[in-house]
């Protein structure tokens, strides 16, 4: 008998109309958050990093005049040390939120369902009063002594308590609470079950919650100004006054390249720390 060769074209089946109604809309679907993304970060970022390259002029303005100056002025000891205390008390405060948080976001994953939604609109209550009101209750409520690095370690503190509260709570809510009890069965001490079972196993909710808090912290403003008494001056206050008082705009990019570079860094770190990320491929997907 002699074969009837099929054109290639007739091997293969075609493809369901349906995927293929499917594969056209995707990039559509991408087109808002694209434009979104684009106009409201690239584009900003973008002109900060030609004025960062620029010199300020005479009255203020900027002159646009390739230079590193900026930069090798930001090298400074003087604007290294605003950076280090900045660094240092965004520190303090996620490591502060940290304490404070693990234990409610355990409490609020272990209670009754009536309890627990009792619990997650009291955390969630702050975000209904304003953020500069919340400041000023603070300043209220310390008195005399609401001026100070305390104040402020407190203002932040206070004030970001619920974006490290709720990945941890999220974190514990999907834990299997059995495998404490089998812990506690196999003779483990309370110490062991926290840091072998329950620490690594809520590790993503760690390193989100860090990142949420550590980040803002970082770049924060409002609550040393209006707490710190114009006596604490931290790398968002030099910005801010860069921009906003001396009319120095070029400087004043470069410190906001230098800080993105900081958080750039965090996130880095927090896409290898967690256990839900490429990072883990990284170990040997494991």
């Amino acid at each position: 008998m002699t074969e009837i060769a099929m054109p290639v074209e007739n091997a293969l089946p075609p493809a369901p109309t349906g995927l293929r109604r499917a594969a056209r809309k995707i990039p559509w679907t991408l087109v808002p958050s694209a434009l979104w993304f684009g106009i409201f970060l690239l584009v900003p970022l973008f002109i900060v990093a030609i004025y960062s390259f620029a010199i300020r002029g005479p009255y203020g303005g900027v002159v646009f005049q390739f230079s590193a100056a900026n930069y090798l002025r930001a090298a400074d000891w003087l604007y290294m040390k605003i950076l280090l205390s900045s660094v240092m008390l965004a520190l303090g405060t996620t490591f502060s939120c940290l304490l404070i948080a693990y234990p409610l976001a355990y409490v609020m994953a272990t209670s009754l369902p009536r309890s627990r939604a009792l619990l997650l609109m009291l955390v969630m209550l702050p975000f209904w009063t304003n953020f500069v009101v919340r400041v000023y209750a603070i300043k209220v409520l310390l008195g005399e002594y609401a001026v100070g690095p305390f104040a402020v370690w407190l203002g932040m503190t206070t004030n970001y308590l619920p974006f490290m509260v709720l990945p941890l709570y999220v974190s514990l809510e999907r834990f299997d609470f059995t495998l404490l009890e089998a812990a506690r069965d196999l003779g483990a001490s309370g110490w062991n079950t926290l840091t072998r079972v329950l620490l690594p196993q809520t590790r993503a909710g760690i390193v989100t919650g860090c990142v949420f808090v550590f980040t803002p912290a970082l770049g924060e403003f409002v609550i040393p100004d209006i707490l710190g008494g114009a006596k604490i001056m931290l790398m968002g206050n030099l910005i801010t006054e860069q921009f906003l008082k001396t009319r120095d705009w070029p400087f004043g990019s470069a410190l906001s390249f230098l800080m993105m570079a900081i958080v750039t860094i965090s996130t880095l770190f927090y896409l290898r720390a967690s256990p839900d990320s490429g990072g883990k491929l990284g170990r040997g997907g494991h």
